[in-house]
């Protein structure tokens, strides 16, 4: 039985406890329907009374929804509003000056506490630092910085003034920082001297100026760097500045820059089917709205919970679910810097026993990691930990197979914390389809239905509706708040890309595909429908990869398509042409390993090929074009059934089968 035959008849449901439903800020399915039912009824009405109820604004909104420049979206647009002041000044207005809003726990084990009163000093005082380096309003500063109580504030300070702020996640190489800086047009980047993981210190500063000096950066006039290990860095005088001494003698307060709604909070980039990053451009008022309303619905957030998101500030979850979203519900959560694998596997289990976290948020490819180290080494099963404070599980960056998931339920979750299986993108801005804990059943693998007000459907490649138990194309109907307004500088691309004509210009198409149980209605993602791979939860673009390749002054030509992996969800496989003879033995051996670190520095060690398989060409048509459907076969190791006799050079096959 195939993965997905399986998914379509996994029948195992797991109800919410009774007692966590009682207490529950969603207790029934009944109260689900309810809300589904208030969008249904009165759409703009349910969205700004939300609005209303969870946002600080300095000058209310009168618009709700403006489709009147569709797909380009505008939501309390003529609302004021700071995202800064919302996250850290409204909680200590309501008495929580004193409440511990961050944990961090480093690399090497240390623990530092700040409260909201804390924070708000650091963000205030590194905020006037960039006002007084001239950063301001509608600027745009990078940050490449790894997890980091500094990381967060310098998010929030941009956000204070009204500088969008664009974070480059600490794994990308000198080339993808440099594309990001130009594309953007950032005046400041803040990064540190070296960043701590796994026991090594990393280089941060040596790579930035590296990025720096590949040229196209002329707008950018300050380096402004975190002293993390006081590595030995060369600090350019009159472009960098150590981050303590832009922050020094400044006051403790600084007013908020009051932006509309629709200011962009931030850019973020993702990986597209073309080689080109696309900048993801999110507002202000939308954004922060659902990201505080999915940490209430979603993980049910209250007061008491230590809440812990293990994704990097680098990617999206970093940013709904660390930088933002619990700061803004006046949340205690956990930042930590380091990987779940040292100085054991069993660090996580170790750090939720330590802090005492109630609610943890992490990905498949760490579970099931951790299911295979403590498969090898009992001594890091999550057995031997007190998990007891945990009450909510969730699971995000790609579909959770059901095997992973039933060990998370049964071995982190004792069977009693209900697991939320996120379905979402850079793109939403935040969880789009999810259980709910309290009123979910839950099933498996399944994200199982949408959140209220998020009208997702399944559509055939004409935008038709398909019923429920047969599979097609995942979209959503109807705009909402934290939806991507942009794709930055390129808005020929945005709705190429995401309101596609062919699907009628109006239909949000999430590129991937998915099917709905045929009782239930449940969703379940079935993968990617384009050229877009998802590594341990990362997004990346074969032609990235490709194009990365084909830059190797040996290779010819390249092709890249994804495998199913089961420890990253995903592998990365890369068929390769050099211009030289095919390479056979150690010679081969010593190539593949020369252009995994070639990639790994042209886009960072993620995109490092898991398999790499030599042949004298590619298949393809004789009209010349790839036939990627053979490559996905080849990739899996299955037998080729497909007609090949279109095929130009059909005995490559036979050489495309070995993998180095």
């Amino acid at each position: 039985m195939s993965g997905m035959e399986q998914l379509l008849v996994e029948n195992r449901v797991f109800n919410p406890p009774k007692a966590f439903a009682k207490q529950a800020a969603i207790t029934s399915m009944d109260q689900y329907n309810a809300m589904c039912k208030a969008f249904d009824k009165d759409f703009n009405g349910t969205w700004a009374r939300l609005a209303k109820e969870s946002l600080f604004w300095k000058k209310p909104f009168t618009k709700v929804l403006d489709e009147s420049k569709a797909p380009f979206y505008k939501w309390f647009e003529d609302g004021l509003t700071n995202a800064s002041y919302n996250c850290i000044d409204r909680n200590i207005k309501n008495g929580m000056a004193k409440k511990t809003a961050i944990i961090f726990e480093a690399d090497g084990g240390e623990v530092s506490k700040v409260t909201y009163q804390e924070l708000h000093d650091r963000v205030a005082v590194f905020a006037n630092g960039l006002k007084k380096l001239g950063i301001k309003k509608g600027d745009r500063v990078v940050i490449y910085m790894s997890m980091s109580i500094e990381g967060v504030v310098a998010m929030q300070a941009c956000a204070r003034i009204g500088a969008t702020h664009s974070v480059v996640f600490g794994g990308f190489s000198a080339k993808s920082l440099q594309e990001r800086i130009v594309d953007v047009g950032a005046v400041a980047l803040i990064t540190a001297d070296q960043q701590l993981r796994g026991g090594k210190a990393l280089p941060l500063k040596t790579i930035a100026d590296e990025a720096l000096d590949l040229g196209g950066c002329e707008k950018l006039k300050h380096v402004i760097v975190y002293k993390r290990t006081g590595g030995d860095v060369p600090m350019k005088a009159g472009r960098d500045k150590w981050m303590h001494d832009v922050s020094a003698g400044q006051a403790k307060v600084c007013e908020p820059e009051w932006v509309s709604a629709e200011h962009p909070l931030f850019v973020l980039y993702t990986s597209g089917s073309t080689g080109k990053p696309k900048g993801v451009q999110h507002s202000t008022g939308g954004y922060l709205l659902w990201a505080m309303l999915t940490m209430k619905w979603t993980f049910d957030l209250r007061d008491s919970d230590v809440f812990w998101c293990t994704a990097d500030i680098g990617w999206i979850t970093g940013h709904s679910y660390v930088a933002y979203g619990p700061l803004a519900c006046g949340g205690t959560q956990i930042v930590f810097e380091g990987v779940p694998t040292y100085p054991n596997a069993g660090r996580f289990w170790e750090m939720i026993q330590r802090h005492k976290v109630s609610i943890f948020y992490t990905a498949p490819t760490a579970i099931r990691s951790l299911i295979k180290a403590s498969d090898t080494d009992s001594s890091v099963h999550p057995k031997n930990y007190n998990l007891k404070s945990l009450r909510v599980l969730g699971s995000v960056g790609e579909p959770i197979n059901p095997e992973a998931w039933m060990w998370y339920y049964k071995n982190v979750g004792g069977e009693k914390c209900p697991i939320v299986d996120t379905f979402w993108q850079t793109e939403t801005g935040g969880h789009m389809i999810t259980p709910l804990p309290g009123a979910t059943p839950l099933v498996p693998g399944s994200c199982t239905l949408p959140l209220p007000g998020i009208m997702a459907a399944i559509v055939d490649e004409v935008g038709g509706d398909m019923p429920n138990g047969q599979g097609g194309i995942l979209v959503v109907k109807r705009p909402w708040p934290s939806m991507i307004r942009n794709i930055w500088g390129d808005p020929e691309r945005f709705k190429k890309s995401y309101f596609p004509e062919e699907l009628g210009g109006k239909l949000y198409l999430a590129g991937d595909g998915a099917i709905r149980n045929k009782k239930t209605a449940y969703f379940t993602i079935t993968g990617r429908i384009d050229d877009v791979l998802n590594v341990s939860g990362h997004r990346m673009g074969t032609m990235e990869i490709e194009s990365a390749l084909v830059a190797n002054p040996l290779v010819a030509e390249a092709a890249v398509v994804g495998r199913p992996d089961d420890m990253t969800g995903e592998a990365i496989v890369a068929f390769v042409v050099l211009k030289g003879k095919r390479p056979t033995g150690d010679e081969a051996k010593k190539i593949a390993t020369d252009l995994r670190n070639w990639v790994g520095k042209e886009i960072g060690p993620i995109a490092k090929p898991k398999e790499i398989r030599f042949g004298d060409n590619l298949p393809k048509t004789r009209s010349g074009k790839i036939m990627r459907r053979l490559l996905r076969v080849l990739a899996k190791g299955e037998e080729i059934t497909q007609d090949t006799s279109t095929l130009e050079n059909p005995a490559i096959l036979e050489q495309l089968k070995h993998a180095i």
